[in-house]
């Protein structure tokens, strides 16, 4: 079997159905192309969140353009916060629980 070439527009024409969908599987079927070329296709054109979230953070603050470092400070210390946030959510779901065990009145959330 050959390698088939297929124009941006076809790709663009499966991707939004895939994406209408959430189905790659079938929109593949339908077009008779493998869905793990059609799930490719969909990664391809979502947008990145990481360099979304980048460039809003430079277009807020233009003197991290000049400084990659900055850059990757800033992203390093948001990846952390979210770690830490995480982490944080865990330990009051499990007093929560601990505290039902126990049959203490809850406070409100």
């Amino acid at each position: 079997m050959g390698v088939r070439k297929h124009s941006e527009e076809f790709k663009k024409q499966v991707v939004k159905e895939a994406l209408e969908t959430g189905n790659s599987s079938l929109v593949g079927r339908k077009h008779n192309i493998s869905p793990s070329i059609v799930a490719r296709w969909v990664r391809a054109e979502k947008p990145d969140p990481i360099k979304n979230m980048t460039r809003k953070a430079l277009q807020a603050s233009p003197d991290l353009i000049n400084d990659p470092k900055e850059v990757k400070k800033a992203i390093d210390q948001n990846g952390q916060l979210k770690k830490l946030l995480g982490e944080k959510e865990l330990e009051i779901e499990i007093l929560r629980e601990l505290l039902k065990k126990t049959k203490i009145p809850l406070p409100p959330r």
